[in-house]
């Protein structure tokens, strides 16, 4: 059980990737706001994720789709994530212009667009927790994947929290490489989506 909730906590932190959201963040956010907008921000993580884990398998269902094609293409768009994180296309916290940052700021739900959603919360973690949610037939593989969320989003939340000392302590370079080496992860577990999908379909066919 340790074993199922680390390989899930693990697939799904390399996806949200909270080091490179937390450099986002340090882009728009006052550093007095940083407390208030991470507990919002890891929280709408949660929830979307808990939403999704639930919702998610109703949606195939109404659909017609099945598991493996949810998981081949899964695959297929973890992969492109994986490759634009090794190239170093994922984030750009330095690229947003003036008129941006003060744009931003004005926004009350910063912490809920963009930060949570799309920075964190995106196609690739979503297609995650379908696949792990379709995975788990029994109610404690359910259970191993809900620990496995709010595991998550806990180290979102601290991740975030910290994120003026771990962009000062990494800098830009550090969390270059940070990403690279997620994506190289998020690479691994894109194949064995897309390879265990495919497989399945041709025994279907």
């Amino acid at each position: 059980m340790l074993k199922a909730i680390l390989f899930d906590t693990i697939s799904l932190i390399t996806i949200l990737n909270p080091i490179a959201a937390a450099a986002v963040m340090i882009s728009l956010v006052k550093y007095s706001d940083i407390p208030s907008v991470s507990k919002v921000t890891s929280f709408t993580v949660l929830i979307a994720s808990i939403i999704t884990m639930i919702a998610g398998g109703w949606v195939l269902k109404i659909f017609g789709i099945n598991l493996p094609s949810i998981k081949a293409i899964g695959g297929v768009v973890l992969l492109i994530i994986a490759l634009n994180m090794i190239q170093g296309k994922e984030i750009s916290p330095t690229n947003t212009t003036k008129d941006e940052h003060e744009a931003a700021q004005e926004k009350e739900n910063i912490a809920i667009i963009p930060l949570a959603i799309p920075v964190l919360f995106g196609p690739g973690v979503i297609t995650t927790i379908i696949v792990l949610s379709e995975k788990s037939k029994k109610l404690i593989d359910k259970g191993v994947l809900f620990t496995a969320i709010v595991l998550s989003a806990l180290i979102v939340y601290i991740t975030l929290k910290n994120a003026s000392f771990i962009s000062k302590f990494l800098g830009v370079n550090g969390i270059k490489i940070v990403t690279r080496i997620m994506g190289l992860i998020i690479g691994a577990i894109s194949f064995l989506f897309l390879i265990g999908g495919v497989k399945a379909l041709w025994l279907i066919s």
